[in-house]
C-alpha cells in the first residue's frame, strides 16, 4: 500500500486574512513543539485505540475544500508526534466525540482537513467550542475508520487494511481528505475480485473516485460471462445489469443465448435471495422456478408479471435478432415463456425483412458504417483458447445465408467465407461476395479475473467471397499469455446501412 504524506503541523498557522483570531492557536503549537521533543527521548507505549465496528455500503457525502493556506509541517519520522498528540492527546485544545467515542485534537491539526477548516474559520458556533460533537452523515463510518481519519492528520503514514478500505473512504470524504482518499483509491485498484468488486464499483460512483468505477466495470464486463460464482451475481444491481448487458464489450462465452441464460440465473438470485447452493446447481434451480411460474401464471410471460416488470429494462438490453436466428435457442427461448411473445414477433418480422435487402440490394458502392450501430447491433460470441495450438469455430445459425468459420493457427486469425453448409443452417444466400464488420478482441485474465494481456482490432469491414480464406489478425509480435479469451463483434452488411464512419 502506498504511503500518505503527513500533514503535521507546527510554527504559525496562518490565519486567512479578515478571519477573527482564535485565543490560544500560538500557545498550542508551541506547546505541541516542546512535547514532541520530550517524546522522543521516551518510550511509553501508546494508549488503546477504539473498537473496530463493520462496515456497510451506502452513498456518502461530498465536496472538496478549497486551497487552504500553507503551514509549516513537523515531521513524524519516529511516531512521537501521534503517540503524543493524537493517542495520548497531550495539550489538545478541542475535544472530538462521535460514534460514542472521544479525540482530545488541536485545532492547528484538525485544520489540515478542509472539513474542519471550514467549521473553525467560519460563523461557526463549533468555532470557538472546546467539545464538538460529530453528527456522522454517512453509516458507512464506523468508528474505528474515523479513528484512522482523524489519525492520519499526526502520521506520515497509514496503513490501510483492504477490509476497512469503504468505511476509511466514506470518513475521509466527510473530512475532505484528498489524500487519504486518493490512497483508498489505490488500495480497492489493487484489491478488485469477485468478492469486492460490486461494493467497489458503488462506493466509487457515491465517493467521486470514476477511475475506479471505470475500472470496475471493465472488470465486470470481462468477468460477468466467464466466472461460475453466484455471489457476484447476486451483487450485482439491476441498473448495472443493465448497462453491462448493453454493452458490446460484454466478453460473451459461446453466443448471446448464454447471454440470456446468465440474466434468467441473475434474476432467479434477486427473487430468491435465501438460495444456496453450488453454482452447478443454479441453472437447474433456476429453469425449475421459472416452470413453477409459468403455470401457475397459466402461460403469461414473466415479464409481463407483477414480480418481473421490473426487470424488463434489462432483458429489452439482449440482441434477440442473434437468439431467435438459431432453431434450438428459439424454441428455448419461446418454452421458457419469459419473454413476451409481441418481443420476439417483432424480432422475427425484422430479420425476415433484412433477408430481403441482402438478397435484393446490391453492395458495390462504399459502404459507411454507424459506429454506434455497430456498438449496439453487432453479432457478439467468443471462445477460449487454451494452448497455442490450431483451433476453429463456427458459431452455427441463420446468418442471412453465411457460413464463416475463424481459425486460429501460428498465432493468425482467418476468415473463411464457406459455401458447403455441411454445418446446421439453410443457405439462403448465393451472392459471390459478402462484406461483414468486425472486431476481435483478446483477453488474459489472472485468478483475480484482472487482465494481464489485451488486443484489440477494432472494427474493421472485410469483403469475403465465395470459399475465400483471408488473414485478418496477425499476433506473431505479440506476448500473448494462455489460456486467452476471443471475443467477437460480427455485424453482417447490406448496402442500406448508412451513417457516419
Amino acid at each position: 500500500m502506498g504511503a500518505l504524506g503527513s500533514r503535521m503541523l507546527s510554527g504559525w498557522w496562518r490565519r486567512p486574512s479578515g478571519q477573527p483570531s482564535a485565543s490560544g492557536e500560538e500557545d498550542v503549537v508551541e506547546a505541541a513543539m516542546a512535547v514532541v521533543d520530550e517524546v522522543e527521548e521516551q518510550s511509553e507505549e501508546p494508549g488503546p485505540s477504539t473498537s473496530q465496528l463493520g462496515l456497510k455500503r451506502k452513498s456518502g457525502t461530498g465536496g472538496r475544500h478549497g486551497k487552504e493556506p500553507s503551514r509549516k509541517r513537523a515531521k513524524d519520522s519516529s511516531g512521537s508526534v501521534y503517540e503524543a498528540l493524537f493517542l495520548r492527546g497531550e495539550d489538545s485544545d478541542v475535544q472530538i466525540c462521535a460514534l460514542g467515542g472521544t479525540w482530545n485534537l488541536h485545532r492547528v491539526y484538525l485544520c489540515q482537513s478542509g472539513y474542519f477548516a471550514s467549521m473553525f474559520s467560519g460563523a461557526w458556533r463549533e468555532a470557538t467550542m472546546n467539545t464538538i460533537e460529530l453528527q456522522m452523515p454517512d453509516e458507512n463510518i464506523d468508528r474505528e475508520a474515523l479513528h484512522k481519519a482523524l489519525g492520519s492528520l499526526y502520521q506520515d503514514s497509514v496503513f490501510i487494511p483492504p477490509s476497512q478500505v469503504l468505511s476509511i473512504l466514506a470518513a475521509a470524504s466527510m473530512l475532505q481528505l484528498d489524500k487519504l482518499i486518493q490512497q483508498c483509491g489505490e488500495v480497492m485498484k489493487e484489491t478488485v475480485s469477485a468478492h469486492t468488486v460490486c461494493s467497489y464499483y458503488l462506493s466509487s460512483e457515491s465517493y467521486g473516485l470514476p477511475n475506479i468505477k471505470t475500472m470496475c466495470f471493465q472488470w465486470l464486463l470481462d468477468n460477468l460471462m466467464t466466472q461460475a460464482s453466484e455471489q457476484l451475481l447476486r451483487e450485482v444491481t439491476l441498473d448495472l445489469m443493465k448497462e453491462l448487458i448493453a454493452s458490446s464489450e460484454l466478453l460473451v462465452m459461446e453466443v448471446e443465448m448464454d447471454v440470456y441464460t446468465k440474466l434468467k440465473q441473475w434474476m432467479f438470485l434477486q427473487l430468491q435471495p435465501t438460495w444456496r447452493g453450488r453454482y452447478r446447481a443454479l441453472l437447474p434451480a433456476t429453469n425449475s422456478w421459472f416452470d413453477r411460474s409459468r403455470r401457475e401464471s397459466e402461460g403469461t410471460a414473466f415479464l409481463e408479471t407483477q414480480q418481473g416488470r421490473a426487470f424488463v429494462p434489462v432483458f429489452q438490453q439482449l440482441r434477440l435478432a442473434y437468439i431467435v436466428c438459431d432453431l434450438s435457442a428459439a424454441r428455448s427461448i419461446r418454452r421458457d415463456a419469459v419473454i413476451p411473445a409481441e418481443w420476439l414477433i417483432r424480432v422475427y418480422s425484422e430479420q425476415w425483412r433484412s433477408v430481403h435487402q441482402v438478397e435484393l440490394i446490391r453492395d458495390f458502392a462504399p459502404i459507411n458504417i454507424n459506429v454506434s450501430a455497430l456498438h449496439g447491433n453487432s453479432m457478439r460470441c467468443g471462445a477460449q483458447l487454451h494452448r497455442d495450438q490450431m483451433c476453429s469455430w463456427r458459431w452455427a445459425s441463420f446468418n442471412f445465408g453465411l457460413d464463416l468459420v475463424v481459425s486460429y493457427a501460428n498465432r493468425r486469425i482467418t476468415f473463411w467465407c464457406s459455401m458447403l453448409n455441411s454445418y446446421g443452417g439453410l443457405r439462403v444466400s448465393v451472392r459471390r461476395q459478402r462484406k461483414i464488420a468486425f472486431r476481435l478482441r483478446f483477453v488474459s485474465l489472472d485468478r483475480a479475473g484482472n487482465a494481464v494481456f489485451k488486443n484489440d482490432t477494432e472494427y474493421q469491414i472485410v469483403a469475403l467471397k465465395r470459399d475465400e480464406e483471408v488473414v485478418v489478425v496477425n499476433l506473431e509480435l505479440q506476448d500473448m499469455v494462455f489460456p486467452i479469451y476471443m471475443a467477437c463483434n460480427f455485424l453482417y452488411l447490406c448496402r442500406e446501412q448508412h451513417g457516419p464512419q
